[in-house]
């Protein structure tokens, strides 16, 4: 198989932290990918319509190869290629719900750097860029008061974790003020799965 990545990506990190934990590194080719909506990658375009990565491309029987993409359609996919326990558990619907506050705080980020760093200074929007900053605090604080993290880490913990090494790796939000969720992410990051993978470069969009 083979991972269009990109190494500053926190939606990237979290399919390949996923194929870490299951154990399928070493089916996986990484291949990195820059991509931007300003600087169009058309490799990736050919591959996802919507010119983002992760994609990962698998095998089948005629040789070719399925573009599948959207990291948690991906880590659905490969829970299904290991033998050992899913890491989607039973109650598949909690982890999802997780996963999807971990995009979300991903999300407005990311959107939190076009309003500081990334557009043009006269075209930013300053309050635009707070209301996304704090959705990623009520998220955080959300996470402090309800999140109880599996002892075995399945999609939940992954997701979770990318995303706050994510706004850490990109200095979007202190962490210090959610003591709990702070120390556990410091003793995920000690994982071989994340060591592996760790978030490094800056985003190009000209």
């Amino acid at each position: 198989m083979k991972l269009l990545y990109q190494t500053h990506s926190p939606f990237a990190r979290k399919a390949l932290v996923f194929a870490h934990e299951a154990g399928l590194a070493d089916r996986v080719e990484v291949i990195h990918h820059e991509t931007s909506p300003t600087l169009r990658n058309d490799d990736v375009f050919a591959l996802n319509p919507l010119g983002k990565v992760p994609v990962l491309i698998t095998p089948n029987g005629s040789g070719e190869g399925e573009a599948i993409f959207d990291s948690g359609v991906i880590c659905e996919y490969l829970d299904g290629l290991h033998g050992g326990p899913s890491l989607i558990p039973a109650n598949r619907i909690a982890a999802l719900r997780w996963q999807a506050l971990a995009n979300g705080i991903s999300e407005a980020g990311i959107l939190v750097r076009w309003e500081t760093t990334r557009r043009p200074e006269p075209l930013r929007y300053p309050p635009l860029g707070e209301g996304h900053l704090a959705k990623v605090a009520e998220a955080c604080a959300y996470l402090e008061a309800h999140f109880q993290p599996a002892e075995q880490p399945g999609l939940a913990e992954i997701a979770i974790a990318t995303a706050l090494s994510w706004i850490t790796f990109r200095e979007i939000h202190d962490l210090t003020a959610y003591p709990r969720l702070s120390a556990w992410l410091e003793a995920f990051e000690q994982r071989p799965s994340m060591r592996a993978t760790t978030l490094v470069g800056e985003t190009l969009d000209a």
